[in-house]
């Protein structure tokens, strides 16, 4: 059921709808070297053939999975043949970015000198998996997962076709139930016509049974058909690729949103598609730390309390914790004042360089340190009053006083603010008092 027209390929309207750029090149002719980049299932290799098609070109595909530089030399030398007998090759490089980067620079030479149209197929993200000489050669195009409407209308193509796919079996199903496929296929075409191919087979065999004993006629895919097939039906999910980065993406800005609905629900996801709960649990702690700090001090503690409880527990009773915790993490106040601030601390040790702690600040713990003025001056804070020796600073001399942390009026935070406010404009005032003897 490849389509073999333009045409007949379902989804990507983006790329291919008529008058589109793409597509008014691939019918010319004229095509150019490109990367695919999408998830599987939405049509590359189907994409990539019809360009040689429609190419006059001859079709070459390797894997980067199965195949090695040897391989990819013997392909690349077959095309500089043809090229020379004024033929051109589609060489189609599916999951191109399980090569490595000097696998990568092999095809380059080849690229520019037009021995070949450059296909590459990959599912992740080619800023990070292909190298740059190797992308500034090629077109991006980015395709997307297909609709199911879009399935469903090659699902119904499939049912009627007999040539090449289950037409002529006097098979029948309702237009909801290939809904229900469609949806089960997860963005994937692939994947839904594999799944009407055994529905269609356990129809067959079910209905030979229910003929010999007068039920019913052959051929019907029944609701119980379809849940025998829809049973352990995964969602699309890639432990270490782009999916598995968008979505702990979402899941945590969904928790610094604010919206503990969202942040429930792609945790959910993520546990569904199998992403290790452990390391849940780690991002949702630096969560707590990053996002909500000091506005609920109490989150950083629920975090190590929920990794522990998984850690005993394990799945799936654990996993009812870290559902608790990130419910907490999105409902509670939010904060990125410590965050901020010890980025900004950060960068004034690389922007001062080493400074000399005051003397004043300085230990000493001998006589010869306290006669070099080590610790002189200092005024010990629980004597002073309030508790604070306001006129004494804690910076390098050659810095003078900093403000990195400037609480948000949020939370547990609102109190600090306060009090640190107060707190910074009397040491203002008592710095700038002049001292005995000025």
């Amino acid at each position: 059921m490849r389509p073999r027209t333009l045409d007949e390929m379902v989804g990507q309207r983006r790329l291919l709808a008529p008058g589109t750029a793409l597509r008014t090149s691939i019918e010319s002719g004229h095509v150019h070297s490109m990367v695919l980049w999408g998830p599987p299932g939405c049509g590359k290799t189907t994409l990539a053939l019809l360009l040689a098609k429609y190419a006059d070109a001859d079709f070459r595909a390797i894997s980067a999975v199965l195949s090695g530089l040897p391989d990819v030399r013997q392909v690349l030398a077959e095309a500089g043949h043809r090229f020379a007998e004024g033929r051109r090759t589609v060489l189609f490089v599916d999951e191109v970015h399980r090569f490595n980067k000097a696998q990568q620079d092999a095809f380059l030479p080849h690229i520019e000198r037009g021995t070949i149209l450059f296909v590459g197929a990959t599912t992740e993200n080619p800023s990070f998996e292909l190298n740059s000489a190797l992308l500034s050669r090629c077109r991006v195009h980015v395709m997307e997962a297909v609709s199911g409407d879009d399935i469903a209308v090659a699902l119904q193509r499939a049912l009627d076709d007999e040539t090449h796919g289950l037409g002529g079996r006097g098979l029948r199903i309702a237009p909801e139930q290939l809904q229900v496929i469609a949806s089960a296929a997860d963005g994937d075409v692939r994947r839904g016509l594999t799944l009407l191919e055994i529905a269609a087979e356990l129809a067959g065999e079910a209905g030979t049974d229910d003929a010999e004993e007068g039920g019913r006629s052959p051929g019907t895919i029944t609701d119980d058909i379809l849940a025998q097939v829809l049973a352990d039906r995964t969602r699309r999910f890639d432990k270490g690729g782009e999916q598995f980065y968008d979505q702990i993406s979402a899941l945590h800005k969904s928790v610094r949103s604010s919206n503990p609905d969202a942040a429930l629900y792609w945790l959910a996801r993520m546990l569904d598609g199998g992403c290790d709960p452990i390391y849940l649990a780690r991002r949702m702690t630096r969560m707590a730390v990053e996002d909500i700090g000091l506005a609920d001090p109490r989150a950083l503690q629920m975090a190590i309390d929920a990794w522990e409880t998984f850690d005993r527990l394990g799945s799936p009773e654990g996993e009812l914790a870290l559902a608790q915790l990130v419910i907490y993490l999105a409902s509670t106040a939010k904060s990125n004042a410590a965050y901020t601030a010890f980025k900004a601390a950060k960068r004034d040790v690389v922007e001062y360089g080493t400074q000399e702690v005051p003397l004043h600040l300085r230990n000493a713990p001998t006589k010869l340190m306290k006669s070099i003025g080590y610790g002189k001056d200092y005024r010990y804070d629980h004597d002073a009053e309030g508790g604070v020796a306001l006129e004494q600073t804690g910076f390098p001399d050659a810095m003078g006083e900093r403000v990195y942390y400037r609480p948000v009026e949020r939370g547990m935070e609102l109190k600090l603010k306060e009090k640190l406010d107060r707190l910074r404009a009397d040491r203002t005032r008592a710095q700038r008092k002049p001292k005995d003897g000025e």
